[in-house]
Parts: structure tokens; sequence; C-alpha cells
């Protein structure tokens, strides 16, 4: 029994910056089964087709990470995106390079800024210099220990990631998911000697720019969830430095503001983040919001049952409670 084919059109973004003024987007049509790749299209569309089609691609097995593109305006890799689906979801299929990276030529991008941000964090262990282990020395870890690195030992720097993020496009300075996620990694391993110092440098070096919108773990094909290792990361800043710059100083604010009434107050905020200097800053802007809502000035009255709320808290800073 012959398998069941659909026809897929198929809309891939064209530029080369040498030549051409502006991007254009070629349609094409293949008959295909629902489960193809689009990776498979793609590059029988360059066999058969249209052989100046410049992609980038290498395992097809969702090992190496070469082939991310944004495939109907979400990051993710060809190899592993079947297209009955996205033609069934969208009616077409749209396939674009990744964002917040140069094209150099139709899908495939510059990455320079996503592996300069990746060795800026200094992806690997600092030993103490003042221990040197002779070499061949094993350097074991427990299992509990390894645990703590939770899934960040499966990213493969597809960079997938980096082009979801919202914060990468508005701030250069942001280094993306993907090097926090392994600053992480490095963070917590009880071998390394750096930990504080790594802690430290990233809270001035991008760490409080995360939106926490979660476009990263969403784009993730291995399920490294950086979002969460983000917001790790930011806990473990704040027990190792307090609340120092102004993204903890926000966070920790936000956390007491909550839990003194249940409810955010917005002016307390501003001043517990940027202490009067900073609201004195932001009157005008405040006078403007006042005329227009004036209740947001007045102390909002404690929501019913604040000791729930307080049991959150506990249970929050200690796991153990709720089970004690």
């Amino acid at each position: 029994m012959a398998a069941k084919t659909i026809s897929a059109p198929i809309e891939v973004y064209r530029y080369d910056p040498s030549r051409d003024r502006a991007p254009r987007y070629d349609r094409f049509t293949l008959e295909v089964e629902p489960h193809t790749p689009v990776l498979t299209a793609l590059l029988s569309i360059r066999n058969q087709q249209d052989p100046s089609l410049t992609l980038r691609y290498s395992c097809r097995s969702a090992i190496c990470g070469s082939c991310a593109m944004q495939i109907n305006s979400k990051s993710r890799l060809a190899c592993q995106t079947p297209i009955g689906p996205e033609i069934e979801r969208h009616g077409r299929l749209v396939v674009e390079p990744m964002r917040n990276q140069a094209v150099l030529r139709d899908l495939v991008v510059d990455q320079s800024s996503f592996w300069q941000n990746y060795r800026k964090i200094e992806p690997y262990l600092k030993l103490d210099p003042r221990q040197p282990m002779p070499e061949g020395t094993p350097n074991p870890m427990t299992p509990a220990e390894v645990d703590r690195f939770h899934e960040t030992p499966r990213c493969i720097a597809c960079a997938a990631c980096y082009s979801a993020c919202p914060a990468v496009e508005s701030d250069p300075a942001f280094p993306g998911p993907m090097a926090l996620a392994k600053l992480y990694r490095f963070v917590v391993d009880p071998r390394d000697r750096a930990t504080q110092d790594r802690l430290v440098r990233i809270q001035t070096e991008g760490l409080w720019l995360c939106l926490r919108c979660h476009l990263c773990t969403e784009a993730c094909p291995k399920d490294v969830q950086p979002s969460e290792r983000i917001r790790d990361l930011k806990e473990l800043a704040i027990a190792a430095q307090g609340g120092t710059e102004r993204g903890s100083r926000h966070a920790i604010g936000f956390k007491e503001n909550i839990r003194e009434r249940g409810l955010l107050q917005e002016m307390k905020l501003v001043r517990q983040t940027d202490g009067l200097a900073g609201l004195a800053g932001q009157l005008g802007q405040g006078l403007r919001i006042w005329r227009k809502k004036p209740e947001t000035t007045k102390r909002p009255p404690a929501i019913e049952d604040l000791a729930q709320v307080e049991t959150l808290y506990r249970e929050l800073d200690d796991p153990t409670e709720g089970h004690r």
C-alpha cells in the first residue's frame, strides 16, 4: 500500500547580502509524506529544484544542532520538525533563518555573538591553582552532585534559545539563555573553585536582563529548560552577594512586597529597587499615572487568607516545610 502524501507549499527566505538589496521568499511545492522532516524537504529542494539554496546541517539526528532555523516563526531544529503537523496547523510552511544573528546567506547566520557569549562565561572547571592535581588523577562526584546539573549537559549549542530570546534582541549585553545555563552548570559543580567570582561577575554582565518569558525553554529541542536554570542562578547570586545590584534588589523587593500584603505595591517596589533617589527620578511618570489612576498610590488592603500566602512562602523557602 502506497504511503499517504501531502502537497506541501514551502516558502523559503532567500538573501545574499553581497548581491541582494533586500530579502525575498521563494515558493516551492513538494509532494511529501506527513512525517517528512523539514530538513529533508529543504535538501530535496536544493538537490532537485534550486542548487543555490544555502543552509547549514550535519548529523540529521538532532545531535549536532546545526540545522536550527525558524519554522513558522518558531526557532527549532529542521531535522526534528515534521512537515505534516505544520501544514495542518498553519496551511503552509515558512522557513527563515534564526533571529538575533546576522544573515550570511539564505538560512545560514553568523553565530559569532552566540559563541562569544559562550566563551565569555569561561565554560570549564577552574581548579584551585594552589592545589594542582597530578595529571590523570580522578576527581569524582556523587550522584547527588551530578543531579544538581539538571538537564544542562544535554545542551547541543544549537542556538535555538538564542534566536527565540527577546532579551537578546533588545539588549546586546544579555549573554543569552544557553550561556547562562552553561554558567549554572559550573556554578553548582562542587569541583569548581570560582563559584563566588562567577556569581558576582554575572550580576553586572546581564543576568538580570532575563525577561522570564520562557521562550528559550519552549524553543530548546533537548529540554534543557534554560529559563529555570537562569532562575536558579538568580537565587544563587542573591544568596552569594545579597541585594547589591538593581536586579537583585528588585527581586528581593518584589518577594517581600507580595509577602507583606499579598498584593504588589508598585510605589514601594520602586523605592525598594532604586532607593529614594530613584523614586524621585520617576516622580514625573508617577504623577502622570496618578492623574489617570489615583488608586495606584494607595496602600492596598491585605488580601483574604494572607496566612496561605505565608504558608506558600515558607514552603518555597524550605521545601521540607510542607511535609512535616
